[in-house]
């Protein structure tokens, strides 16, 4: 493996993980139940060090590919500027729910508060994941990048071959 293949194992971790954070944090917070709250605050603190840890072999496969035919600079400059943009939210998140994990231990009475500043911070991340994800595929994969068109295949491969 080298260091693309690590980047593209580890980056899918921050991007999904939050939105099953968020799924298990609102239904925590709906059901009032500080076990599920801080099951998502852990999983928010995964995706934090994932991110990181996204970010540190994206600079390494950014050298790697960078010397590949076929691959834009532009593309890849743009999509580690919007990773940049959302480990900063992330890294945010990360220490909001290490506050909010230890405000649920200590029983504060701003504990519930803390889940939904998490909560604000969380879906943030998820609006600035989007863009990271799309970038980042659009380094590779042609097909989802804005205005690109489907090639027609001419006639007699449309017909396999037969004449009508």
């Amino acid at each position: 493996m080298n260091e693309a293949h690590y980047h593209m194992l580890i980056n899918h971790f921050p991007i999904i993980g939050l939105f099953f954070g968020i799924a298990i944090l609102g239904y925590g917070m709906f059901k009032k139940n500080a076990l599920l709250i801080n099951i998502a605050y852990v999983i928010f603190i995964f995706c934090m060090i994932m991110g990181k840890i996204s970010m540190m072999t994206g600079d390494k496969a950014e050298h790697f590919v960078e010397d590949l035919s076929g691959f834009s600079h532009d593309f890849i400059e743009e999509h580690e500027e919007s990773a940049e943009s959302f480990m900063k939210i992330m890294y945010l998140l990360g220490v909001s729910s290490i506050i909010g994990l230890y405000t649920t231990f200590k029983k504060h009475s701003k504990a519930f508060l803390m889940s939904y500043l998490v909560l604000v911070i969380a879906v943030t991340a998820a609006v600035f994941a989007s863009p990271v994800g799309t970038s980042g595929g659009e380094i590779r994969h042609t097909e989802i990048r804005e205005g690109s068109m489907p090639v027609k295949a001419d006639a007699e491969t449309e017909n396999n071959g037969h004449d009508e």
